[in-house]
């Protein structure tokens, strides 16, 4: 299948993205050094003026960047960050420390986030719990409800997954409690822990808790009613039919996920982390029905959209690396050529 009929497939139009330079893998790993470092402080704050517009300004466009793929710079910035809202959290008093604190939240959130995608588990699992800490600290169920899910990521990227799908369906039953007038920050919170949830159970080999929780969300996307990023979640009827496709993967039905892939209306998702990660499952499940030119052309594509969503994540260069070991003669040479762009060998 050429790039374009894909592109045809999913109604998107935005496979135009040029490849830019990245950060060297020494420069990386240095960044997450700083961050280790920076977790792992916990002498007192220096005294200093604090402001805490600035300090929001930085976390949202932490986020953005995040959620725009742009990892390294993220990376970059996340120590200052985790050091000022530390200090603030300690120093302000107040409304101002638990908009602090509900700040930290959302900055440990993405650091955790950034770990994971980079499999330091130790270090997401701190950043995760240092996240739903000072959540709590916050008094807002809303950045409660946010940091279950980052915590429900972490154990089960730790393998405890029904420790995550107990921990993602209680928190998702706290909020339906009071769910009464739900605003869509409220349901995007909600159903993405629901997804989360079901993501979890998955892993377990549930199918009945799996469905359950799947339809839940749905139901959740079906009164927002059109894909937004309300609380930075991305949800949305569309994104739950991107974790369909991942559940059937894990459940080994490549089929059913490259269905379910052809419905998502790939334009409706509003941030390209979401759009390469539909991407890289898709390209999975094709080469697991051993069509490698599909799965190299749609993985191709994801990382076009998100560059260091393929160039710096190890689990989309394993994709890479399977993909070249099986690859047929008549999707070698391609195959071949590209992987050496990520300086990947089988």
């Amino acid at each position: 299948m050429r790039r374009r009929e894909f592109v045809g497939l999913t109604g998107a139009a935005l496979f135009s993205a040029v490849l830019t330079p990245q950060a060297t893998t020494r420069t990386a790993d240095l960044d997450i050094e700083k961050i280790a470092a920076t977790l792992v402080d916990y002498s007192t704050p220096p005294d200093g003026p604090i402001n805490l517009a600035s300090l929001a300004d930085a976390v949202s466009a932490a986020k953005r960047n995040y959620q725009a793929c742009r990892y390294a710079q993220v990376t970059a910035k996340l120590p200052a960050l985790l050091r000022q809202l530390r200090a603030a959290c300690t120093s302000l008093h107040g409304d101002d420390r638990l908009r602090a604190h509900a700040l930290a939240a959302e900055a440990y959130h993405v650091t955790a986030s950034i770990l994971l995608k980079q499999e330091d588990k130790g270090l997401a699992w701190l950043a995760a719990d240092r996240s739903v800490q000072v959540a709590h600290a916050s008094q807002s169920p809303l950045m409660i409800g946010s940091s279950s899910r980052i915590i429900t990521h972490a154990l089960m990227d730790g393998g405890h997954h029904l420790a995550a799908t107990d921990t993602a369906r209680g928190a998702a039953q706290r909020m339906d409690a009071d769910l009464s007038a739900p605003s869509p920050d409220d349901l995007s919170i909600y159903g993405s822990l629901l997804l989360r949830g079901a993501i979890a159970a998955a892993s377990t080999g549930n199918r009945h808790n799996t469905a359950e929780l799947l339809d839940e969300a749905a139901e959740a996307g079906t009164r927002l009613g059109h894909d937004a990023n309300h609380m930075w979640t991305a949800f949305g009827p569309n994104n739950v039919l991107c974790h369909r496709v991942n559940v059937a993967l894990r459940f080994g039905d490549a089929g059913t996920a490259i269905d379910y892939a052809r419905q998502v209306e790939l334009d409706q998702l509003s941030i390209n982390e979401r759009k390469a990660t539909l991407l890289l499952d898709t390209s999975r499940a094709f080469l697991m029905r051993n069509q490698h030119d599909r799965a190299l052309h749609i993985l191709r594509a994801a990382g076009e959209i998100a560059p260091e969503e393929v160039t710096g994540r190890p689990t989309a260069l394993r994709l890479v690396r399977d993909i070249l070991a099986t690859a047929p003669i008549s999707v070698r040479r391609e195959a071949r050529e590209y992987a050496a762009t990520l300086g990947v060998n089988a």
